[in-house]
């Protein structure tokens, strides 16, 4: 192993980031702005309106019917086993949850917007849109954004998390490493040895709000054909359609181009992973880390069974928002991971990271 991928075994503690000041304000939308559409996996039409709040509140979502149940975009919140999508619940054991908030918090983020109560009628689920974040992103275009106060009319600095050491969380064959950066860079790969026009992808970049808003904001949500009826068997995607995400197949490639990209599906999970790691916020806080965050994400979501390939219930792929929620449960300290079954696998990280900038 090498002395770079050892000394990153260290336990997560305090050291390895801290809470900078950015030198702006905390901001929230100058006005409120709403959209409407059907929720990727219950397919009820829901509305999905945003209003300005105070600095300090953060983000957090209101379900029609259950107004005193406030649901924080926060880390402590994400379900640890919500099935393809990231689903906040408050509190262990609660009642009120909101489901496939990623799309519209990594636009949040992405832009800025920092404070933002988000209230939903018709049904728990964020609309699903045309699946990717571009409707997001022209919605609070469209109104701006503004210094948010607090209650007392003051202005608050936002602070961000900036990575000192680095830090590795892997499972199976699906890694998140995060290295010190001085601004955030974002590489991420996926691979889908099965489906071979999706094939192996990487894309790397840094992110600001002028390169989200027309590099990943637009990147669709995306899926197997065959693995489409065992999806809505157990229950899942009964929004999706070729309107809402890329549908492709093993054999005969995409169903519904064009793509917006040629590598849209490893783009779009640059956009999941902001969204995702937006819920590191706190109380108006940035969600993403200044690190350059280094991902990777092995499809396996087929058996082969006597030289036919079936698709694997969604309850026993690699998940990749559970994997990003638990990177930041682990950064937080909320997690911790075995050492020395870590040491086993840390070399294997580091090696494909060192691979691939070379």
């Amino acid at each position: 192993m090498s002395s770079t991928a050892a000394r990153a075994l260290t336990s997560v503690s305090r050291a390895a980031f801290s809470w900078k000041p950015t030198g702006r304000p905390q901001q929230t939308l100058a006005a409120a702005v709403s959209r409407s559409g059907v929720g990727l996996h219950l397919g009820a039409c829901v509305t999905a309106t945003l209003f300005p709040t105070q600095a300090g509140e953060g983000r957090y979502f209101l379900v029609e019917g259950e107004e005193e149940a406030r649901v924080a975009a926060e880390v402590r919140n994400a379900e640890p086993r919500s099935q393809l999508c990231t689903t906040l619940r408050r509190g262990e054991g609660a009642h009120t949850r909101v489901q496939t908030v990623e799309h519209l918090l990594s636009a949040m983020e992405a832009l800025g917007v920092d404070n933002c109560r988000i209230e939903l009628s018709g049904g728990d689920e964020i609309p699903l849109l045309d699946g990717s974040a571009q409707e997001w992103v022209e919605a609070i275009q469209s109104v701006g954004l503004c210094a948010a106060e607090d209650a007392n009319g003051q202005k608050l600095d936002k602070l961000a998390p900036e990575i000192h050491e680095p830090v590795y969380l892997r499972r199976d064959d699906c890694f998140i490493a995060a290295f010190p950066s001085s601004q955030i860079h974002i590489t991420y790969g996926i691979d889908f040895p099965k489906v071979p026009t999706i094939g192996c992808q990487w894309v790397s970049t840094y992110l600001d709000d002028n390169i989200y808003s027309s590099k990943i904001a637009p990147a669709r949500t995306f899926c197997i054909f065959e693995e489409v009826e065992e999806m809505r068997a157990a229950g899942l995607i009964k929004g999706g359609s070729l309107e809402n995400a890329m549908v492709c197949s093993i054999s005969g490639g995409w169903l519904n181009p064009p793509l917006r990209f040629k590598d849209e599906p490893c783009r779009h999970k640059i956009l999941d992973l902001i969204g995702d790691f937006s819920l590191f916020a706190q109380n108006g806080t940035q969600g993403f880390p200044i690190a350059h965050i280094i991902a990777y994400k092995c499809h396996v979501g087929f058996l082969l069974v006597r030289g036919r390939c079936f698709a694997k219930p969604p309850h026993e792929r690699n998940a990749g928002h559970a994997l990003h929620n638990d990177f930041l449960s682990h950064l937080s300290g909320k997690i911790t991971v075995d050492k020395e079954q870590l040491a086993g696998q840390c070399s294997n990280v580091y090696s494909s990271y060192s691979s691939y900038v070379r």
